[in-house]
């Protein structure tokens, strides 16, 4: 009964000493555990108000915010564990480790990860840009930090990952104000090339989507079998691009007409050679 009385004081009084050791320790650690916690979501919301007045991409703001906010624990939690007593060169090798593990496991993430990152900074398309980019178009519907979220004109939903966009050919249709409408069609060969451009010219300049500047233009593309191939063309305004094109499109028939100019249609003649 005494030796386990006397275990049993030991015991005590050991953990009275742990308590007393550790104790304004772990108490100081927590302290600095919650100012360090508020003071990095402080910083991290003035770090997203900056740059929402500079005018940085909303994506890229929160990445940047998310980032840095990271940045900022993990060195908090260095900092409290190390006031705790914990060794933190053992614990940050660990946390290489594990990072360096995590790392080969997410290649293909990571890539799209950085691809991501320089998107949202370069910016070579936004929301609402219209592009073409590995086998896919259609207006851009979101960016994130890992995928473009794409809808097409028959409204599917398509997901390119960022990794392959930034660093593969990529068409935006959209990113300038005014567009040119490129269009061809063929006429007889005894028109007069004058009056075909005549006629599509002030066809194209009765639209007041059509501008002046640059100008339309008519030229002659080759000459085919049966036609004299033209290029029909006029700039516009990026938004008028599909309207306008469908309008010009519509009106090239009746305009040529109108000049009593034909359009061929592909002939054969046949010669019957009668049998002796």
């Amino acid at each position: 009964m005494d030796l386990d009385r006397i275990d049993l004081n030991s015991l005590i009084d050991k953990a009275t000493e742990m308590v007393m050791l550790y104790a304004p320790k772990v108490l100081l650690a927590l302290i600095t555990l919650i100012v360090g916690l508020w003071i990095i979501g402080a910083i991290s919301k003035a770090i997203e108000y900056v740059l929402e007045k500079r005018d940085f991409d909303i994506s890229l703001r929160k990445w940047l915010s998310s980032i840095l906010s990271l940045l900022l624990k993990f060195c908090l939690l260095i900092s409290v564990v190390s006031m705790i007593g914990v060794q933190t060169t053992s614990f940050i090798a660990m946390l290489g480790a594990a990072g360096l593990a995590v790392g080969l496991a997410l290649q293909g993430s990571l890539s799209n990860f950085a691809g991501g990152v320089l998107i949202l900074i370069f910016k070579p398309y936004k929301v609402g840009d219209y592009i073409k980019a590995n086998g896919e178009e259609g207006t851009v519907e979101a960016v994130d930090v890992f995928y473009t979220f794409l809808i097409t004109q028959d409204h599917k939903h398509v997901v390119l990952p960022n990794g392959p966009l930034a660093n593969g050919n990529l068409v935006n249709y959209t990113r300038d104000e005014t567009r040119r409408i490129d269009l061809a069609v063929g006429v007889s060969y005894n028109t007069e090339f004058d009056d075909a451009e005549k006629a599509l010219i002030d066809m194209m300049k009765q639209d007041e989507r059509v501008l002046a500047d640059p100008p339309p233009f008519v030229g002659v593309t080759d000459y085919g079998d049966s036609s004299i191939n033209l290029t029909v063309r006029a700039w516009c305004k990026t938004e008028h691009y599909w309207p306008l094109r469908f309008a010009i499109n519509k009106q090239i028939k009746p305009a040529l007409d109108a000049a009593n100019i034909s359009i061929p249609f592909p002939q054969r003649d046949v010669h019957m050679i009668p049998a002796n």
